[in-house]
C-alpha cells in the first residue's frame, strides 16, 4: 500500500508539472501581443497573486472597476500563468503577467503615477508587492461578511482599507487594537450592486425560485461554515420534491478541496437536480457554475446561504435570507451583528425547509428585520450610491498621495535592482488545469 500511494503521487506530481509547463507555454504565445503599458500612465491596480480557483473573488469587482476606469486607468496584475489566460480572455480590463519580482519591481519603476493597489484577499504574495512604497496599499475585500476573517489582524498590513458600512467600522473597533478606524477604514457600501442587470437563465412562473450557495469546508476549525455535507442533501430534496420551487445551486468552487465529503455531498446534490430536471424538464432547476454574480442576487425570491460573504452580498439587496447554522461547534460565529437576529436553519430542520422559505418572504417581523440590518450594512443602497462613494473614496486617496508625492518628490523611489527571483505561483498547480 505504501508503495501504491507513493506511485500515485508520483504520477500526480508529474501530471501537474506538464499542465504547468503547457500553461506558461501558452502564456508565452500570448504575451508577444500583449505589450506592457506607457510609462506613468497606470494610477489603479488590481494586484491579485492566486490561482484561478480563487478568482470568484476578483470576478465580483470587474464592472465597478470598469466604471472606475473611466476616470483612471487600471490595470490587472497577475503573478500566476493560469489565472493570467483566464482574465486575458474575460476580464474587461488590462491584465498584466508579472511573474518574476524583477518583472514587478520593473513595472513599479515605470509606473511612478500609480497612487493605489488594491487587493481582494489576504495572499501571503500580498507582502511582495507590499514592500513598494509611494502608493497607497488598499484593502478591499471580496465581500462585506462576519467570518473572523474580516476583522482580522492583517488589516494592519494596509494603508487603507474599503469597508462596506458601518456594521464593518463596529466589527473593526471592537476585533483590532490601537487602529485608527475612523482614519484608515472608508465607507463605500456595496458597489456590485449598481451593476447587477443580467437576465436569469429561465422565463418567470409562478414558482419560488430559491438560491442555495453554501461556502467550501474551510482550512481550519474556526472556518467549518459549509453546509453541503450537513444541511445540502436534505434541504435540496425538500425545494425539489415540493412541486412549487426553483432550486438554483450554486456551490463554491473550493468545495471539497480540504474535505472529500463535502465534494461527495456536492455531487450527490447536482445529481438530484438532474434526475428532477429529467422528471420534470419544465421546473428548470439550475446547478450555477457561472464565474458573475448578477441574477442570482437579485432575481432570486429567497436565499440561502452559510456564514459567508454571500450573505452580505444578498443583504445588499435588501432581499429574503436565510442562513444556514454551521454544523460544527468549532466555527466561529459573530453574533453582534446581522447573525444575532437572522433567519437560522439548522440541520435538524433541513428538511422543512420549504416552511422557512414560505416564512421569511411573508413575515413582516423578518422583512423589517432585514431591511433594518441591510442599512447598518450598507447605508443607502439606492442605485448608484455605492458607486458614488467609492469614486469618493478613490479621489480621496488620490488627493492624500498628491500631497504625500509633492512632499517627497526630491527623494528617490528605492524600487529594486531588478533580481531574477522568481515569484512561486506553481505552488498549487492543480488549480491551473
Amino acid at each position: 500500500m505504501p508503495l501504491l500511494n507513493d506511485a500515485k503521487t508520483a504520477v500526480r506530481i508529474l501530471r501537474n508539472m506538464v499542465r504547468s509547463r503547457l500553461t506558461r507555454l501558452r502564456v508565452e504565445r500570448r504575451l508577444v501581443d500583449m505589450p506592457m503599458p506607457d510609462a506613468d500612465s497606470v494610477e489603479i491596480a488590481v494586484y491579485f497573486a492566486d490561482t484561478r480557483v480563487n478568482l470568484y473573488q476578483i470576478r465580483q469587482w470587474y464592472e465597478p472597476l470598469k466604471e472606475l476606469s473611466k476616470q483612471h486607468r487600471v490595470v490587472l496584475i497577475s503573478r500566476s500563468p493560469g489565472t493570467a489566460l483566464t482574465l486575458w480572455d474575460e476580464a474587461p480590463l488590462p491584465t498584466l503577467y508579472l511573474r518574476k519580482i524583477s518583472e514587478l519591481e520593473r513595472f513599479v519603476h515605470d509606473q511612478r503615477q500609480l497612487k493605489l493597489v488594491f487587493y481582494v484577499n489576504q495572499n501571503a504574495k500580498n507582502f511582495q508587492m507590499f514592500r513598494f512604497g509611494r502608493m497607497w496599499h488598499v484593502f478591499i475585500s471580496h465581500g462585506e461578511s462576519d467570518k473572523a476573517y474580516m476583522s482580522s489582524n492583517q488589516y494592519k498590513a494596509y494603508d487603507f482599507a474599503f469597508v462596506a458600512g458601518q456594521a464593518a467600522l463596529d466589527r473593526l473597533r471592537r476585533a483590532l487594537w490601537d487602529y485608527d478606524v475612523d482614519e484608515r477604514a472608508l465607507v463605500i457600501g456595496r458597489p456590485q450592486v449598481d451593476h447587477l442587470r443580467a437576465q436569469p437563465p429561465y422565463s418567470a412562473d409562478d414558482r419560488t425560485v430559491v438560491l442555495y450557495s453554501p461556502t467550501w469546508e474551510g482550512d481550519r476549525g474556526s472556518m467549518r461554515y459549509g453546509s453541503v455535507a450537513s444541511h445540502g442533501e436534505a434541504l435540496v430534496g425538500a425545494l425539489l420534491a415540493s412541486g412549487r420551487h426553483r432550486v438554483v445551486y450554486r456551490p463554491h468552487p473550493r468545495s471539497g478541496v480540504a474535505d472529500p465529503s463535502y465534494g461527495e455531498a456536492n455531487k450527490r446534490v447536482i445529481a438530484a437536480i438532474e434526475a428532477a430536471n429529467a422528471a420534470d424538464p419544465a421546473a428548470g432547476h439550475i446547478h450555477d457554475t457561472s464565474g458573475s454574480l448578477d441574477w442570482q442576487l437579485s432575481a432570486t425570491d429567497v436565499a440561502i446561504t452559510d456564514v459567508s460573504a454571500m450573505i452580505y452580498d444578498r443583504l445588499a439587496t435588501g432581499k429574503p435570507i436565510i442562513v444556514t447554522r454551521p454544523a460544527s461547534s468549532d466555527a466561529v460565529v459573530d453574533a453582534s451583528g446581522f447573525l444575532g437576529s437572522c433567519e437560522w436553519l439548522d440541520v435538524e430542520d433541513a428538511g422543512n425547509v420549504v416552511e422557512a422559505v414560505d416564512r421569511v418572504q411573508t413575515s413582516s417581523e423578518s422583512l423589517a428585520t432585514l431591511q433594518r440590518w441591510s442599512e447598518h450594512h450598507f447605508g443607502d443602497t439606492t442605485p448608484g450610491a455605492s458607486t458614488q462613494r467609492f469614486h469618493g473614496a478613490v479621489e480621496r486617496l488620490i488627493e492624500h498621495w498628491q500631497v504625500h508625492a509633492k512632499l517627497h518628490a526630491d527623494q528617490e523611489a528605492l524600487v529594486g535592482a531588478f533580481d531574477d527571483e522568481e515569484a512561486d505561483e506553481d505552488e498549487a498547480p492543480v488549480d491551473e488545469s
